[in-house]
């Protein structure tokens, strides 16, 4: 399992902030490669609030005791002292993130951004650009940058932002066939991206010509197939080169790229440096915070 998550001064205990309208206490993200099984069950809940975004797979969420198998392209809301149950499975292949937040109008913020008093599951889609604020969330929390407290709240923000623009009518005439495709989609694509994939093939198995297809995933995930799936190798790329001894060839394997310095190049433009960079800079920050 792949675990990446931050915390405001280091601290896992939950906590109540009243000075600030809006702030955040940790985020972070799971990835479930080889654990069979991944539960948590809060049952008195926490102080603060939790928002949850399914990615790749899906998770088990219990509320008021019913359980509701919510599938990638969601994200889950919990509020303060409600009870927090929800277990994810190595077999789907899950990935998770989530953003513990916390203020002294929380409350109105979310109205205002369109979140209902009592909702748990919010339908957003399956968006790379959901995915890369809250690694930048996490990233402030763990370099403790000049200002990062409020460039945390910033970006807490913007995803409110993104979120309150969904059109909510369009969504609602959505074809519910084509967002099952495109969710059947995004998942082959987080199940399969270490091999092959001819974007044009795989529209075919569905029926699909490539241009419905492209400008349909566009519109679920806000990226295109190709994009998207460069994207999740380069994801793939940086959580090796945190968490193992393979070297970059074997990494650009590894991923799906049987040419290292085409993957070098793919990985400096997505990510603004080197692989070798990459890790040089993640074993630096791990001498200097041990």
């Amino acid at each position: 399992m792949f675990v990446d998550s931050a915390y405001w001064h280091n601290s896992r205990i939950d906590f109540k902030d009243r000075k600030h309208p809006l702030f955040v206490g940790s985020c972070g993200t799971y990835r479930l490669m080889t654990t069979t099984k991944l539960p948590t069950h809060r049952p008195r809940g926490r102080v603060d609030f939790q928002l949850l975004y399914v990615t790749a797979g899906k998770g088990h969420f219990y509320f008021n005791g019913k359980e509701h198998i919510v599938p990638a392209g969601n994200m889950v809301l919990y509020r303060p002292r409600e009870e927090q149950r929800y277990y994810y499975y190595g077999a789907d292949h899950t990935e998770v993130y989530w953003v513990h937040f916390t203020g002294s109008n929380v409350t109105n913020i979310l109205r205002r951004y369109g979140f209902r008093d009592g909702e748990h599951v919010i339908h957003t889609g399956t968006s790379l650009e959901y995915s890369h604020i809250f690694r930048q969330i996490i990233e402030e929390l763990r370099a403790c940058r000049p200002h990062y407290e409020e460039s945390c709240i910033y970006r807490l923000h913007l995803l409110f932002i993104l979120l309150s623009r969904l059109d909510e009518k369009k969504t609602r005439r959505r074809s519910p066939h084509m967002a099952g495709q495109m969710n059947t989609a995004v998942n082959y694509f987080h199940e399969h991206y270490s091999e092959p994939i001819s974007i044009g093939d795989y529209a075919q198995s569905l029926g699909l010509s490539v241009s419905w297809f492209t400008r349909s995933f566009r519109e679920y995930t806000g990226s295109s197939p190709a994009q998207y799936l460069i994207s999740l190798r380069i994801s793939a790329a940086q959580s090796l080169l945190e968490t193992s001894d393979h070297n970059v060839s074997e990494i650009s394997e590894l991923v799906g790229y049987d040419n290292p310095l085409y993957f070098s190049r793919l990985f400096h433009k997505q990510t603004g440096m080197s692989p070798s960079d990459f890790r040089r800079q993640l074993q630096a920050w791990n001498e200097e915070n041990p």
